[in-house]
């Protein structure tokens, strides 16, 4: 069926029990802390390699994750679940990968040392993980009390898709970050690293190392980026289980995308397009949903949004083979020059 009668709104609830909760939270910090003392236990540089096996095994577990929505669901419902699951996590890997830009930027501005960028992002994503439960236990309770809080919803949905569509170019200014500048007033921070320690000891004195200062403007960074991104999500399910369970798989693996992308991020020159029509698609989703009374069935945001992010993934490649095929004749007549000078002065 392609429309049900069910309205979402005004009934935020979820047939997952007390302890399904404490299990899954159980299960990711879990994987965070496998993560954190197994796989990164000492300071490195994480290689392409490595990035690229860790980013398939965290994708993998969370397209598998999606088999425990359909048996731990009622029957009636299985189905309808899982396709938002998948629907919310591939929004959340879409927003993910598109805003890890800023990251290199952020990384660039305070030249933080490439083996150390791993412990930033664990802490990020572990911090970002507690205030988007917050969050989202925040936005559930505003749908289930206020029918019109969809259409604020919705309506910024829209309204950020637009904005993205017509900005190409992101700016990041860490030095205007009220938060880091509210730190550096309170706390003393060193010029230099100690390693992968967020704060340090010094003429008896706990000082703040710039890593802290990073992570502060992660953070924050974070917090803005989930403004997006747990409306999105809210606009294609009101089960909180199904919004924060997809989050927190997409964001697992976000440290093992951005060292695997970091270098490749540039290249993918319209997916910032790509999310900007899948928020407007999804907020007036929303809108429509809450003053019809109509219901989409799970399959259809399913399949747009894998469509647009398919689409703009291909456009990107095209785009990216012009560019290195316009490039090629500069780089060897570049090649060409530079051979006929060493010539040159060989035969001098």
């Amino acid at each position: 069926m392609l429309l049900a009668t069910e309205a979402t709104s005004g009934a935020i609830s979820s047939p997952v029990s007390f302890w399904a909760w404490v299990g899954f939270v159980a299960l990711i910090f879990a994987l965070l802390l496998f993560d954190l003392f197994v796989v990164h236990k000492d300071a490195h540089v994480v290689s392409a390699r490595e990035a690229g096996i860790w980013s398939a095994i965290w994708i993998a577990l969370g397209l598998a994750f999606s088999l425990v929505i359909l048996f731990m669901y009622p029957d009636a419902i299985a189905g309808e679940r899982t396709q938002e699951y998948l629907s919310g996590y591939l929004i959340e890997k879409s927003l993910s990968v598109d805003n890890l830009f800023v990251f290199v930027l952020i990384f660039g501005f305070f030249g933080v040392p490439s083996e150390y960028q791993h412990r930033v992002l664990f802490w990020g994503i572990l911090g970002a993980l507690v205030f988007r439960g917050i969050f989202i236990a925040i936005g559930a309770v505003l749908l289930a009390q206020f029918s019109w809080v969809a259409y604020v919803f919705g309506a910024f949905l829209v309204y950020t898709g637009v904005k993205i569509a017509r900005h190409d170019e992101v700016e990041v200014h860490p030095e205007r970050n009220p938060v880091l500048r509210l730190m550096r007033r309170i706390i003393r921070v060193t010029n230099d690293y100690d390693g992968q320690k967020l704060v340090t000891r010094r003429e008896g004195a706990l000082w703040a190392t710039p890593l802290l200062a990073v992570l502060v403007v992660v953070e924050t960074t974070d917090v803005i980026f989930a403004v997006d991104s747990i409306p999105a999500i809210f606009g294609i399910t009101s089960d909180p289980f199904i919004v924060f369970t997809s989050n927190a798989f997409a964001l697992l693996g976000l440290r093992a995308l951005y060292f695997l992308l970091e270098n490749a991020v540039r290249k993918f020159h319209y997916l910032g397009k790509g999310v900007a029509i899948i928020l407007v698609l999804v907020g007036m989703k929303l809108i429509v949903e809450e003053a019809t009374d109509i219901h989409l069935a799970a399959w259809i945001p399913l399949s747009l949004i894998g469509l647009v992010l398919g689409g703009a993934v291909w456009l990107s490649y095209r785009r990216e083979t012009q560019i290195q095929a316009q490039a090629a004749p500069e780089l060897e007549h570049a090649a060409t020059a530079v051979d006929a000078t060493d010539s040159a002065e060989d035969t001098e």
